[in-house]
């Protein structure tokens, strides 16, 4: 499928200044310190594929939610690190508009590399702000935009939309394989598609298992969205969380399910859990398996139990296809990550099934998990609203406005 838009392979960037639009919103420690760089390892394609066509790259991103000008939000070990992945000098400058900005990109070299501070310590960011977005391209000295921060395109700011008002504007190779490959997986997937849906609520999702029932061939439902599902068919789901007054949307769900398998289909389609772990605590708690029916009043359901792990590695077995957004369980606690731990061992260990992971809990984990740092997996996405939302059929405003691919 060929990509709808330009990408840095389209336009002529040779010896050119190029201003990229990354997406290095890393998680921190307690200390500040990187957690895990997989956004900024993602982004290293794109800026060797510009250096080796004679580029000064200027780098532009934000980290966090800061609220104004906050030092412990700062990119600057972002491009400590990114130096040390590129081995070569990140020029690092602790603003993203004015003089100090304009006069490092200026003096960089041809072929260097700056990144620029924070672009959300300025509000006009989120409020996508053309005049804020026309100081940070005056400040680049760039040519062309290009946007790589797949993570970030589904939001209309200025550095995803604004900017490109003001630079030619092409996509990046991390941002088109992104899209590329989500949407092959809702539009021509290899079958069968199987989709494991998890997280905490069915509000955050709905409009992806609508997506999903339309060209899925199975759908696993996991995580808390599993308890709603199971109240909802009349089981006592103990003190587990079940978010409420979510009746007509599964009455929906279920009657587009009906629609499209028939009645006596529903339940091989939509695969809810058999068996769950529970405990009244969650930390140093023991596990402890019962069937969906055998929930207790003071019970929380925190993974699923090894009766439904088995039966969802049938179902991944026989798959051709898999997309995975949400842990099977509370994962960040050894004892109820059994679910989750399972399905990627089963998509680790059948290399030809076509395995995207998207959604930061299950990226977190997979990470975690691998001992190749995802590359067990085909694809594992540092998009979470940017792949929900083009699962679920929504524009992106930040591809939206790029450059069209010429017929």
């Amino acid at each position: 499928m060929k990509f709808f838009k330009q990408t840095i392979r389209d336009v002529p960037l040779d010896g050119q200044t190029v201003l990229l639009r990354a997406d290095y919103n890393v998680p921190l420690t307690g200390k500040g310190e990187i957690d895990d760089d997989f956004r900024i390892r993602s982004s290293l394609p794109t800026i060797r594929a510009l250096q080796a066509m004679g580029c000064k790259v200027v780098i532009i991103s934000h980290l966090g939610r800061p609220e104004g000008k906050d030092t412990s939000l700062s990119l600057e070990p972002i491009g400590q690190r990114l130096s040390q992945l590129l081995e070569k000098e990140v020029i690092f400058v602790d603003d993203c508009i004015g003089d100090r900005a304009y006069q490092a990109a200026k003096r960089a070299s041809p072929s260097g590399i700056v990144l620029f501070e924070n672009v959300r310590f300025y509000a006009e960011e989120e409020k996508d702000d053309e005049v804020f977005a026309k100081k940070i391209v005056h400040a680049s000295g760039a040519s062309y935009f290009v946007q790589d921060g797949f993570g970030v395109v589904h939001r209309a700011h200025a550095t995803t939309h604004a900017i490109t008002l003001c630079l030619p504007s092409v996509a990046g190779l991390l941002l088109e394989k992104e899209y590329s490959m989500i949407q092959k997986a809702m539009s021509a997937p290899t079958r069968p598609l199987v989709a494991v849906m998890g997280g905490a609520k069915v509000s955050d999702k709905i409009k992806v298992i609508k997506a999903f029932v339309e060209v899925a061939d199975t759908i696993v439902i996991s995580g808390a969205m599993a308890n709603t599902f199971l109240a909802y068919r009349g089981l006592s789901l103990g003190k587990s969380k079940v978010e409420p007054d979510q009746d007509a949307i599964l009455d929906e769900i279920y009657t587009a399910v009906e629609k499209k398998v028939g009645e006596a289909r529903v339940d091989e389609f939509l695969v809810l859990p058999v068996d769950v772990a529970v405990s009244s605590v969650y930390e140093n708690s023991e596990r402890r398996e019962v069937p969906v029916d055998g929930i207790e009043a003071s019970d929380m359901a925190l993974d699923v139990g090894i009766r439904t792990i088995e039966k969802v590695d049938a179902i991944i077995s026989a798959a051709k296809t898999v997309v995975w957004n949400g842990t099977l369980g509370v994962s960040e606690f050894p004892n109820y990550a059994h679910g989750s731990a399972r399905l990627a061992l089963a998509l680790a260990t059948h290399p030809e099934i076509e395995s995207i992971v998207g959604g930061g809990d299950t990226v977190d984990f997979v990470l975690k998990w691998d001992s190749r740092r995802g590359g067990s997996f085909g694809h594992v996405s540092t998009g979470g609203g940017a792949s929900l939302e083009l699962m679920a059929g929504d524009l992106l405003p930040g591809v939206e406005s790029l450059l069209d691919a010429k017929r």
